[in-house]
C-alpha cells in the first residue's frame, strides 16, 4: 500500500505528541528537575531529539528552566490545568464550608469576600445561631480601608490604595500613611482588624486566600458584637480566621513557601504542609 507524504506527517505528529506526552509523565514521576541527557536516555532517543521537544514544551509553558542550571521542571501550565480541573467549583462553593466551620467553632457570623469596583464585595455570609448578631448580606460592596475583609485584600494583594479614605468612625483610618502603616502590621501579623472603624459596636476579623499562583484571590472572615468580640478574644478567634484561610488557600491550590508553612505550624502543629512544585 502506498504511503502518501502528508500521513506520513501524520504519523510523525503522532509520534512526537507520544513522547512530547511521555516527557511530561516524567517530570511528573520525578522528584527532582531532569536533564536532557536523562531525558534521551529514559525515552531512548537521541539528545537533539530531546532537546527539540522539550523546547517546545518550554515555548508552552508545560516545562521551565530550573533557575541558571541545564536542568528543567514542570512548568506553570500544568499547575493551571490541574487547578483548572479541581476547581470548577465556583469559589462561593468551596469556601462555604469553611464559613460554616467558622461559625461553629467562634459563634459569629462568617464572610467570603473578593475584590470588585474598588470595594470588598460579599460574595457569602453564613449567620451565627444567637439572637444579638451581625448580619450583613450577601452581594454588598463595602469599603477597603476601614473593613476587616477589605483591609485584608490591600494588606495581602496588589490593589491600589483607594484615593478616598472615607470618615465612617472615629477610629476609621483616614490618612494614607497610617493606612500603609496599619497594613503593614496585617501583613506582619497575618489577620487584620476591623475595630469599630466601619460601624459602631461591631468588630470583625479577616484573613488573605491564597490561588495557585498565590495571588490574593479573596478574604474570609468573622463579624460580631463588641461585646462578645472583646479585646481578650480576639487572640483565639484570629487563629480560627488565619487557620481557615490558610486551609482553604490550600484547596484552591496555594503552593506556601516555607516562612508560611513555619508561620502556620505555631497556630495547627503537625497538620500545616508544602505542596511541591
Amino acid at each position: 500500500m502506498r504511503i502518501t507524504q502528508q500521513r506520513i506527517e501524520i504519523m510523525s505528529e503522532i509520534q512526537s505528541l507520544a513522547r512530547g506526552l511521555a516527557i511530561l509523565d516524567l517530570f511528573a514521576q520525578a522528584d527532582h528537575s531532569l536533564s536532557i541527557t536523562e531525558i534521551a536516555q529514559a525515552l531512548s532517543i537521541d539528545k537533539s531529539s530531546a532537546s527539540r521537544m522539550v523546547r517546545t514544551l518550554v515555548n508552552h509553558d508545560y516545562v521551565q528552566p530550573d533557575g541558571q542550571t541545564r536542568r528543567y521542571r514542570l512548568g506553570k501550565r500544568l499547575h493551571q490545568i490541574g487547578w483548572q480541573l479541581v476547581n470548577r467549583m465556583p469559589l462561593r462553593e468551596k469556601a462555604h464550608p469553611y464559613l460554616e466551620q467558622l461559625v461553629q467553632q467562634t459563634g459569629e457570623c462568617a464572610h467570603t469576600a473578593v475584590y470588585s469596583q474598588g470595594k470588598a464585595l460579599v460574595i457569602d455570609d453564613v449567620e451565627a445561631r444567637t439572637s444579638l448578631r451581625v448580619s450583613g448580606g450577601t452581594g454588598r460592596l463595602i469599603p477597603l480601608h476601614c473593613t476587616a475583609i477589605g483591609k485584608s485584600l490591600l494588606a495581602f494583594g496588589d490593589m491600589t490604595l483607594p484615593t478616598e479614605l472615607t470618615h465612617y468612625m472615629p477610629a476609621t483610618i483616614t490618612n494614607a500613611d497610617a493606612l500603609h502603616t496599619h497594613l503593614a502590621r496585617i501583613r506582619s501579623q497575618g489577620y487584620a482588624l476591623d475595630d469599630e472603624e466601619h460601624e459602631p459596636g461591631v468588630r470583625c476579623l479577616a484573613a488573605p486566600v491564597f490561588d495557585y499562583l498565590g495571588a490574593v484571590i479573596s478574604s474570609i472572615g468573622i463579624s460580631g458584637p463588641t461585646v462578645r468580640i472583646t479585646p481578650e478574644r480576639i487572640p483565639a478567634l484570629a487563629e480560627h480566621v488565619i487557620r481557615a484561610a490558610y486551609a482553604l488557600s490550600l484547596d484552591l491550590g496555594y503552593q506556601p513557601d516555607e516562612a508560611h508553612v513555619a508561620r502556620m505550624a505555631r497556630y495547627n502543629p503537625g497538620s500545616t504542609r508544602r505542596k511541591k512544585a
